[in-house]
């Protein structure tokens, strides 16, 4: 099988790979396993200078790895390069911070001393997903490499030069050869992957019908898994909201990297007083963004990663339509070259209808109306999906408890859902489990190991004494 590099923006072809050979991902797999048998036993501060290598690789050829994804996937560069940027920060923070995270935890215990260790468990293998090609990867590879394991990387089929770029990046920043590997394979060569003794562990980030398929496999091995999965999230807009400065959050947290992000806010659930009055100011403001060549710094928005993509979004908002939403702007593919499609808002939304009911994963925003602010909770928890939500009001302490009865693995009050590397980020329910990032995330990867030092036997006398 080949591995096609395709521009989205051009449909032109980049480059063309070889998928590997069962020889070649054997190779990559024993590399890892032997190199993650010596990085295990090194100290924190070793793996610690071998991680600033890496984010010192990532920050001066920035501009290089920012222009691959763009050119791979379609996002703006300006959006690429802050990518880029995140990952080196994300580096920085855990050779800072990982020996503390991971120090050993006494406990007060009858035993003369017990503890809490926390070792590393192996090769990890991580399946990401195409739309945050360089974050999703350092997301997960930082702390894991940290915390003493090694990693394989099956990355999505359309960023196979992002894939093998990364596995460049951590060779140069000075990780051990063979700790980090790509392998270039199509996702029928999953299971086998997740099914080799070498393999300890499993995360992935990408839909929930892949979760599925990926939980199964691990369960099967008896394999730890994180799963960072699909998406729906709501943006509660309650009557008593800075309208302005939610809009302006809005529009970003909906278009960014083109809408193509599992916690991207999709539904914005507005409560009836200023529903109209958001919606008109909301539609100004998406329409007034600049679509087109994403290498240029002007684009706001680029194109779909793949024409497939594009299809999908397109018969979910015509679904929609036909059963009762109306398309305020956009709402249909662009002509000419490229996989574009028109940033899109939709009123009169209802749980009925696929843009509420499904994730939709490109520029495409779903208004949803609340008579109050128990409703608008009730309607964002109507959803199979739990990964974020954000929530809109001048009241911080009703926000709070607000906050307490939404289903999300996050909730941002008065901002824009993201990710942070000193805060946890997952989610629940068809959102998936674990969790990655802060100090639970590099907790996920490791043996979480109990030691117990016995009472010492007391001496015996001498028949003098």
């Amino acid at each position: 099988m080949v591995l096609q590099s395709i521009n989205p923006a051009t449909e032109d072809v980049l480059q063309t790979f070889e998928e590997f050979s069962d020889a070649q991902i054997d190779e990559a797999l024993q590399q890892a396993h032997d190199a993650q048998r010596q990085w295990r036993e090194t100290s924190f501060g070793e793996r610690a200078a071998r991680l600033q290598g890496i984010a010192r690789v990532l920050r001066e050829q920035k501009d290089r790895w920012a222009r691959l994804a763009t050119m791979e996937m379609g996002k703006p560069l300006v959006e690429a390069e802050a990518e880029v940027e995140k990952c080196a920060w994300n580096c920085d923070f855990y050779a800072e911070h990982a020996a503390t995270f991971l120090a050993d935890e006494h406990v007060e215990t009858n035993a003369s001393d017990s503890y809490v260790a926390f070792q590393p468990l192996g090769v990890v293998l991580a399946i990401m997903p195409w739309n945050f090609p360089f974050w999703q990867v350092f997301r997960f590879a930082a702390p894991a490499l940290m915390a003493g394991n090694g990693a394989v990387l099956k990355h999505a089929s359309n960023v196979p030069g992002c894939a093998l770029a990364i596995e460049e990046i951590c060779k140069t920043g000075g990780l051990p050869t063979g700790l980090f590997r790509s392998v270039l394979v199509p996702g029928a060569k999953v299971e086998p992957l997740i099914a080799d003794p070498r393999i300890q562990a499993v995360t992935l980030t990408g839909s929930s019908d892949v979760g599925e398929r990926v939980a199964g496999a691990g369960g099967r091995n008896l394999k730890k898994q994180v799963l960072e999965l699909g998406g729906s999230d709501p943006f509660i807009v309650l009557a008593d909201a800075e309208l302005d400065d939610a809009i302006a959050s809005a529009v970003r947290a909906r278009n960014q990297n083109n809408g193509q992000s599992c916690v991207a806010s999709k539904r914005f659930i507005v409560e009836e007083p200023v529903a109209d009055q958001f919606t008109e100011k909301f539609a100004a403001a998406v329409q007034a963004l600049r679509v087109g060549d994403p290498m240029q710094r002007e684009t706001n928005v680029g194109p779909l990663a793949r024409d497939d993509l594009r299809e999908t979004l397109s018969q979910q908002v015509e679904r929609s339509v036909s059963r009762g939403a109306h398309t305020v702007v956009g709402g249909s593919s662009l002509n000419g070259k490229g996989y574009f499609f028109a940033p899109t808002v939709l009123e009169g939304v209802n749980p009925d209808m696929p843009a509420f009911r499904e994730e939709t994963f490109g520029p495409v925003a779903a208004v949803v109306l609340a008579p109050d602010p128990i409703e608008a909770v009730r309607l964002a928890n109507d959803t199979e999906y739990g990964l974020g939500a954000a929530l809109w009001t001048r009241d911080i302490g009703r926000a709070k408890e607000l906050a307490r009865h939404i289903e999300a693995g996050s909730v941002f009050i008065n901002g824009m859902v993201a990710s942070d590397p000193r805060l946890p980020f997952g989610g629940i329910k068809r959102s998936g489990y674990g969790r990655e990032l802060g100090v639970y995330g590099i907790r996920e990867f490791v043996n979480i190991q109990t030691v117990v030092v016995g009472q010492p036997s007391a001496p015996q006398r001498k028949p003098s004494e």
